[in-house]
């Protein structure tokens, strides 16, 4: 018998005042079971550095985490998980070393028009 695989299926975003509310589709072997929405604070977002097109992969992370027995419809993308998310982010940056900078020298097509 095949283990039983659920995945979260990102099925669109709506926006309401400060937040962006995000819907997945959790799907168990291959079929649609349930709807759940994960709701993300825009300014706690900009807060903690987190790149708005990064919410959609950090929500289904969160959904991850749980099973679909346990996990409420709705739930939020906390300031806890969002500290958690900027820390990583950050380490993630320390270990790369310096980030990559636009140059800036006349004549150069980066820096042209700046």
């Amino acid at each position: 018998m095949e283990p039983n695989r659920t995945s979260y299926v990102l099925a669109g975003f709506t926006h309401r005042v400060g937040f962006r509310v995000f819907q997945f589709d959790c799907v168990e072997n291959g079929r649609a079971r349930t709807r759940h929405t994960v709701e993300a604070d825009l300014s706690l977002v900009r807060k903690y550095g987190i790149h708005v097109q990064d919410l959609p992969l950090l929500c289904r992370r969160l959904l991850d985490r749980g099973t679909d027995g346990d996990l409420a419809p709705a739930l939020t993308f906390s300031e806890t998980e969002m500290i958690a998310c900027a820390e990583e982010s950050a380490r993630d940056h320390a270990r790369r070393g310096k980030p990559w900078k636009r140059r800036t020298e006349a004549g150069d097509a980066a820096g042209a028009g700046s």
